[in-house]
């Protein structure tokens, strides 16, 4: 008995919904207008079952061509041509405002279904856009250039936010701390340049969630910031000035990175038991009082201190009290100015770093210090599989950089006879 043949099936006969799947994907505001142009289903696909739609400078050319008011034009027909928009953005870089009106009639027109907005173009008038979206069922709210003013003090005014991005916006410290308070179930938050906008003398912030898990801060610069967060799990600091960082949690911290942060006073009270990575670079520190903030973290896997200055020229970083501390490690990362002392007194006892499986080893300057504890820190890790050496190679060397290096790459060569299933990388800037 032969087999029927399975019938044809073009394009033509997806349905609708799935049509709208495809151009949403597409994302582009003006690859989907095309495609939509290609038969009445299709159209009837970007009308009624489109849910992303994305205008962003950098998609098509002739953007960058276009009068602010033709542009506006463009993006508003597009908007009202469909119904149920779940996510919308507008990113256009290259223009320097929009108008007042027509920002509004696109906020309105989609508040009721929009589940996402990202919007970086000012507007003049500046327009309270948590005004225009509160209390609605947006869950990511993604802002740039934008002033926020005058938040009521009104609790859950967005109910469903989740993801909350604010770069280079201006606001003050009270109102981002009532923004904070207005979303019950924010599980992220980023902030990078913010203008912080203060009343008080004392450029200070206090931030309070019970429900944030993740928070990323770039470019601030304040006196201090006190930021209340049971449910903290990744606290991430980049290129910021400040005098205090406070962080009161309930112990969920799991993730902390610091990197290029002037701090006089930094303090994770008691959220460093379930720490599993500390990624520190370009960072001024005093090492037994860093040591003493993360030493109770015990099931750290991963250490990274890289590019770090310690305050104290006597300061070591005691490699055998790492081991003792963090018996689960097993990334290690070390980059910093190499003394006699950290190669004499880092590398004393008879420990070893039992579960170290990467090893990752810098030098901005080499010298033969750099030799001797490459070979120290292989002889500690028994159960190492792959060592990463990085350096910096100036393009103008002298006659002893040269021989240092040459000297240098010929140790490597006899040491990694040693240690044969040893993977050895070199990463050279």
């Amino acid at each position: 008995m032969g087999l029927l043949p399975l019938p044809k099936k073009g394009m033509e006969h997806l349905p609708v919904e799935v049509i709208g799947n495809i151009l949403s994907r597409l994302g582009a505001a003006r690859d989907v207008v095309i495609a939509s142009s290609t038969c009445r289903k299709w159209r009837e696909a970007w009308r009624n079952h489109l849910y992303t739609l994305t205008f962003n400078s950098n998609d098509w050319p002739l953007y960058h061509e276009l009068t602010r008011s033709r542009l506006e034009i463009i993006v508003t027909q597009t908007i009202f041509q469909t119904n149920g928009l779940q996510c919308l953005s507008i990113l256009m870089d290259d223009v320097d405002e929009f108008s007042a009106a027509p920002v509004i009639a696109w906020l309105m027109y989609t508040r009721e279904t929009l589940r996402e907005l990202h919007y970086n173009v000012r507007t003049t008038p500046n327009i309270n856009i948590l005004e225009k979206c509160g209390r609605q069922r947006l869950e990511v709210l993604d802002l740039a250039h934008n002033t926020i003013t005058g938040v009521e003090p009104s609790y859950q005014k967005f109910p469903c936010l989740r993801s909350l991005s604010l770069s280079y916006v201006s606001v003050s410290a009270l109102d981002l701390s009532l923004f904070l308070t207005a979303c019950p179930k924010v599980e992220v938050l980023s902030l990078v340049s913010l203008d912080i906008v203060m009343s008080d003398p004392q450029a200070s912030m206090e931030l309070s969630t019970n429900s944030l898990k993740d928070i990323y801060v770039e470019a601030i610069s304040l006196d201090k910031i006190v930021l209340e967060a049971d449910s903290l799990e990744k606290l991430q600091l980049k290129d910021c000035t400040l005098e205090v960082f406070e962080l009161v949690s309930k112990g969920k911290l799991r993730l902390l990175k610091i990197d290029d942060v002037s701090v006089i006073h930094l303090d994770i009270g008691e959220s460093a038991e379930n720490l599993e990575i500390v990624d520190v670079s370009n960072f001024t520190i005093m090492w037994s009082k860093f040591h003493h903030m993360i030493a109770k973290s015990s099931k750290l896997r991963r250490l990274r201190l890289w590019g770090v200055v310690f305050d104290d020229d006597d300061e070591v970083v005691d490699i055998e009290t790492i081991s003792a501390c963090f018996p689960q490690l097993s990334h290690l990362s070390l980059n910093y100015e190499l003394r006699e002392a950290a190669v004499q007194y880092g590398l004393q006892g008879s420990f070893q770093l039992e579960n170290v499986v990467v090893l990752e080893l810098g030098w901005t300057v080499i010298s033969d210090l750099f030799s001797q504890w490459v070979a120290g820190l292989l002889g500690r890790c028994p159960n190492l599989r792959k060592l990463v050496i990085h350096g910096v190679v100036s393009e103008t060397k002298t006659h002893e950089e040269c021989h240092t290096l040459a000297k240098f790459t010929s140790f490597i060569v006899r040491l990694m006879r040693k240690y044969l299933k040893i993977d050895v990388q070199f990463e050279y800037d």
